[in-house]
């Protein structure tokens, strides 16, 4: 059973830990409630732009120092993005604990924000990666499609207009806005005590006064679905349909898990073996969600040549019809509890993976159920719910379409065989 214990600071900031007695490593993180949702049309961009800043010096430490330090303990650190928030993170042996939480603490809180001009660039190549790589942009393609002008509808990384203009001011504004105590999380998990933590911390770094936590806007209802394409010289199309899901509150996001693995999950999924190992139509194919604070994002994505777009879109279509309409083989539906339930179990073997769950949860304000109450959820989805949840979530009419390819007008032909509506001038 995971046993976990959580305090909470007087800055406000939380503490969350679980003692791995079979380790000799800790892993850490600290997870701010800041995402590119958190941003504006003027500093798209800011949240990612922070996290690659926290690693150009702080307050006691430089870059260089920072790198070093890591890589004296032969430990690991790294950070990350998402739309609802920003992570900072490491695995060290625990015999480094002290070292590792003093460091990555003064890089989070008091971040020297140098560099500036120079880690510029660096994004902005980053930037230019992505518009490179069709399968990676096309994923910010369809979730502009599916919620528009809304704030999830923008790419994390940001847009290369903001991030060449924007200065530093207005960067440490919204760091000072967004990284305070109410708004932070640090988890912990493996061998380590949680008195220890809390004194280590205290020691470590002064907390910032208490604050609450920003209110994030929710999203009260998304745009009608709609059609998106950019047109690139590639061998390949690179299409995602998509549409709204639920949040990660709903206890329906067990059918929503059976349904991705049922749908395009895994090796035995529907559409790799319909796609794939049958006909040989692509290469790359499954489906994907997102769960966010009060909605979420479901679909399926292929890479294909010309002629096979239209054949795979029709295939994609049937089945999300199949399913949607009570065809959930029983040993299909079985095949894929035994896949949540078996990657459930061998995530719990890390404790990168037991921190990254209790950092989750924490900073999104979901539940955090135990390993035993997990399985009995994922045991207890039922056919019907699965096929129930397909026909609502992914209904024709609620279907977004996003592509990358050399020709629109063929895009727009595969799209008309199994999505008309959405080719129509007033939806274009």
């Amino acid at each position: 059973m995971q046993e976990y214990v959580v305090s909470e600071l007087d800055s406000g900031a939380r503490v969350i830990s679980e003692r791995v007695e079979s380790v000799r490593s800790v892993s850490l993180g600290f997870w701010i409630g800041a995402g590119s949702r958190d941003e504006s049309n003027t500093n798209t961009g800011v949240s990612h732009f922070i996290e690659h800043l926290l690693f150009k010096g702080s307050s006691r430490y430089t870059a260089q120092t920072i790198a070093e330090v890591f890589g004296g303990l032969g430990g690991e650190l790294n950070a990350a993005t998402s739309r609802e928030h920003t992570v900072v993170y490491a695995r060290v042996p625990d015999a480094h604990l002290a070292t590792a939480l003093d460091v990555m603490a003064d890089m989070v809180f008091a971040p020297a924000l140098a560099e500036l001009d120079a880690e510029r660039e660096v994004v902005l190549e980053e930037i230019a990666m992505v518009e490179d790589d069709p399968q990676d942009l096309v994923h910010d393609l369809v979730s502009e499609a599916v919620f528009g002008d809304h704030p999830l509808g923008r790419p994390v990384i940001g847009t290369a207009q903001v991030i060449s203009s924007i200065g530093r001011d207005e960067i440490a504004e919204y760091h000072d806005s967004m990284y305070l105590g109410g708004n932070i999380v640090l988890a912990a998990a493996g061998n380590l005590e949680h008195a220890d933590l809390l004194g280590l911390l205290e020691r470590s770094h002064e907390m910032r006064e208490r604050r609450a936590r920003p209110v994030r806007p929710l999203l009260v209802a998304p745009p009608p679905p709609r059609l998106r394409f950019t047109r690139k010289d590639t061998e390949q199309y690179h299409v995602c349909l998509g549409a709204p899901g639920i949040s990660r509150s709903d206890r329906r996001r067990f059918a929503a898990s059976i349904l991705d693995a049922i749908l395009g999950g895994s090796a035995s999924s529907r559409l790799f073996q319909e796609i794939r190992e049958q006909r040989g139509m692509a290469y790359a194919v499954y489906s994907f969600g997102s769960q966010y604070s009060d909605t979420g994002l479901v679909g399926a994505y292929v890479g294909t040549r010309e002629e096979n777009l239209g054949p795979c879109l029709e295939i994609i279509a049937e089945q999300v019809g199949d399913i949607a309409s009570g065809h959930v083989r029983r040993d299909e539906l079985e095949r894929a509890k035994e896949n949540l339930k078996g990657r459930l179990m061998l995530s719990l073997e890390s404790t990168s993976n037991r921190m990254s769950r209790l950092g989750r949860s924490l900073i999104t304000e979901t539940e955090l159920l135990t390993f035993e109450r997990l399985i009995e959820e994922i045991d207890a989805v039922e056919a019907a719910g699965v096929a129930e949840l397909a026909a609502l979530l992914l209904a024709p009419e609620h279907v977004s379409v996003a592509g990358i390819g050399p020709s629109e007008e063929h895009f727009r032909e595969a799209v008309a065989r199994v999505h008309p509506e959405l080719v129509l001038p007033a939806a274009a």
